[in-house]
């Protein structure tokens, strides 16, 4: 069945489900979104979504490699 009415034109949402959060930094080890990005990315406008997704790659290269599992938890 289709449904034209949830055929929508957003921004998909860069979540891995690999959601581990940078104690100093408070953004997501998965998908390098800030703890309030992630809270307010369903409210967001698709243009202030393509903001955010645009500047991510960048956010990579600040919080070194990704983590995930065990190797995630991170130790004080």
């Amino acid at each position: 069945m289709t449904d034209e009415i949830w055929k929508r034109d957003e921004v998909e949402s860069p979540c891995i489900k690999i959601c581990v959060v940078h104690p100093e930094a408070r953004i997501c080890l998965g998908c390098y979104r800030s703890i309030d990005e992630i809270a307010a990315w369903s409210r967001m406008t698709p243009e202030a979504r393509a903001v955010v997704m645009a500047d991510l790659p960048a956010r990579k290269g600040r919080l070194g490699q990704r983590r995930g599992g065990r190797a995630g938890r991170r130790t004080p």
